[in-house]
């Protein structure tokens, strides 16, 4: 058995065995396949798919690439995952909301891939704040403060870390089942009870369309509960960024807002019915609804505002951030609104745009070693449906230099259409599945 044989079968849409996937996988983990050769099988699996069974043996080959977490707690442990988005910054509100309605959150997440944001990218804004814990470190974390939001380890799915890298810049990252093995090989390893998933859907999402979307969330559900996680999904919509904010500080910034009760909106609802949802299924509430009453009871009353800034402090990050947390966020020299170019309704945006405009401010990656850059990004997008006169801001971007600025306000201009009439507006939840 060898990778390239493999490969040969993969391109030639021959399946592929659970022994031909397990020997990937730990090829990928152990370097024993090359970075030609997992791009090669990556382009493969993207372009003829690996099938139903071929899905769910690499993502437990992957899962099983390294070591897999066990966890004795008196309450469940429950995550949550994005498929990606612009703007979605619901994991830092969600997890300290979970742990402060009763469940353990050992949240294992990702950097940027491809045009959207990475929440590791988002924690590491925080200055002094680690997300690279030892499994010790990791542990003592959520079990002291109820949650915790780290990177996968050398030893967590090593597999699919190596994969992960190599799909961004092979322009592999689209394919069904790669997203499906790379998102639940980390979530199974974690030693998960329960898992929600977040399946975006429109302009900003890699699922552009709604039956993309369903298959991705029905690949997910069904390969997540045939390896013994209960899992459900919600298809959301990313017509729009879920925050006004894009950019790692700047999506710290817009989780803070939410998490101390300054604003409300599409970023708070959809943080309350993916809670209430897990709640739910967790047993944790009796359902769905009380769940997500219960997961906007802990952010209104603040104590999940309370975990969120002991997780901070545990995970390396100022003490008082919650406190303070306008002080400590960094702040991009040169900041320019976009003004509008007529009057008119804010019709449509193109997330994707908008998210790669982003990466090439310095938030995001082009290649695998490139340095993020915390503090650029766009804020205060006007939302869909949004009236607005000739010269009134649109947005604003944060930039490093002025001509990144330039180059950033040519994009977002192409980017954001009006209209004499008003959208038709989207749900911000299209279906639930499982």
């Amino acid at each position: 058995m060898d990778a390239r044989a493999i490969i040969v079968r993969l391109r030639d849409r021959q399946p592929l065995s659970r022994e031909d996937l397990s020997w990937f996988a730990q090829g990928l983990a152990d370097r024993a396949v090359s970075d030609a050769q997992a791009g090669a099988f990556a382009m493969a699996a993207l372009l003829n798919g690996l099938g139903k069974e071929g899905r769910v043996a690499l993502t437990l080959a992957m899962r099983d690439s390294g070591h897999v977490l066990r966890w004795d707690m008196d309450r469940p442990v429950l995550d949550k995952h994005s498929t990606g988005g612009v703007g979605d910054c619901v994991s830092l509100v969600l997890a300290p909301a979970l742990a402060a309605c009763g469940a353990y959150v050992p949240m294992i997440s990702g950097r940027g891939l491809g045009h959207t944001g990475g929440t590791l990218d988002k924690l590491e804004a925080i200055p002094g704040l680690r997300t690279d814990l030892s499994e010790a470190q990791f542990r003592a974390v959520v079990g002291q403060v109820g949650c915790a939001i780290v990177s996968a380890s050398a030893d967590i799915a090593p597999a699919d870390k190596r994969l992960y890298a190599i799909r961004d810049v092979t322009g592999t990252v689209e394919s069904l089942d790669l997203i499906t093995a790379s998102i639940l090989s980390k979530k199974l390893a974690a030693g998960l009870e329960g898992l929600v998933l977040d399946v975006k859907v429109g302009s900003g999402a890699f699922m552009k369309h709604p039956d993309e979307a369903r298959a991705l969330a029905q690949a997910l559900v069904s390969t997540a509960n045939a390896a013994g996680c209960p899992t459900s999904a919600v298809i959301t919509d990313m017509n729009q960024p879920l925050a006004p904010e894009l950019g790692n500080a700047l999506e710290v910034a817009s989780s803070m807002r939410v998490l101390t009760g300054q604003v409300s909106g599409p970023l708070a609802d959809l943080t309350a019915i993916l809670g209430g949802v897990a709640l739910a299924n967790a047993g944790l509430a009796t359902d769905v609804e009380a769940g997500a009453r219960a997961i906007a009871d802990s952010i209104r009353d603040g104590r999940a505002a309370e975990i969120f800034g002991r997780m901070v402090a545990a995970q390396g990050g100022p003490l008082r951030f919650v406190e303070d947390w306008q002080r400590f966020l960094p702040e991009a020299p040169v900041i320019r609104e976009i003004p509008a170019p007529r009057a008119g309704f804010v019709a449509a945006m193109d997330g994707h745009a908008m998210g790669l405009s982003v990466v090439a401010l310095g938030g995001g990656r082009q290649v695998e070693n490139d340095v993020v850059d915390p503090a650029v990004g766009i804020s205060d997008v006007v939302p869909l449906g949004t009236w607005v006169e000739q010269g009134q801001p649109l947005a604003r971007i944060h930039a490093a230099r002025e001509s990144a600025a330039d180059e950033a306000a040519a994009t977002l201009h192409a980017a954001i259409t009006l209209s004499d009439t008003a959208p038709t507006l989207p749900p911000l939840v299209h279906e639930r599945i499982g």
